[in-house]
């Protein structure tokens, strides 16, 4: 192999994707919610963290969807997997469609360059903010940035910097959000690879038996 082929080797943008560990989240006594990892590992320009971990439920899934198409009326935006009024944690098989229905979504949408510009993807993927945090940051209605809600998330530091900025929370950003609405257009040709996770099982079960009377929310 010549030092030009090593060199486009090496320089080739990459994004990789794993949804996966599916967890009962419990509200109180009688409701609980399944939310899921989302591991993303990248060298693209597009993301200001090369590597994450981040815990979502499927209605958030939805929300982001919505928020993707509203954005991109041209382009058609991946179908989630259904929503499923029996869907049981107890039930693999479910469970395994519903976590490889959601890596899809996130391979196809991550594989469209021009999606990558939408700042809420940004927070999806790389914060622990609630949606209607996710919203308002985006339109620059809090006193974080994206660019600081993403960089300051390890686990702890996004809440911190939400509570200080509840105090505040009626007031607009003067900053940029540090995530543009468009991107570079050098991306446009680029060629977005998804690593391929063999060794790793598609998705590890956490399933905690509860009660019957427990009511699980799907959502």
């Amino acid at each position: 192999m010549d030092d030009s082929m090593f060199d486009n080797l090496t320089n080739t943008e990459f994004i990789s994707i794993f949804v996966g560990n599916p967890r009962l989240q419990k509200h109180d006594r009688w409701h609980t919610h399944v939310d899921y990892e989302i591991c993303l590992h990248t060298n693209s320009m597009c993301f200001r963290k090369k590597a994450s971990m981040v815990r979502r439920r499927y209605r958030e899934f939805v929300w982001l969807r919505h928020c993707l198409e509203q954005n991109a009326l041209i382009i058609e935006i991946p179908k989630l997997p259904p929503w499923n009024p029996f869907f049981s944690m107890k039930n693999v098989e479910q469970v395994r469609q519903r976590v490889k229905g959601l890596q899809e979504f996130l391979e196809i949408v991550l594989h469209t360059p021009l999606l990558l510009s939408d700042s809420r993807l940004h927070l999806f993927l790389q914060s622990d903010l609630s949606i209607k945090k996710m919203q308002r940051c985006a339109f620059g209605k809090t006193r974080y940035t994206v660019a600081e809600a993403i960089q300051r998330f390890d686990g702890g530091c996004v809440a911190a910097l939400e509570d200080e900025a509840s105090r505040d929370s009626d007031c607009e950003s003067n900053s940029s959000s540090g995530l543009g609405l468009s991107v570079d257009s050098t991306l446009h040709g680029s060629s977005l690879h998804f690593f391929e996770s063999s060794d790793r099982e598609l998705c590890s079960f956490d399933l905690v038996v509860h009660k019957s009377s427990t009511s699980i929310d799907q959502d």
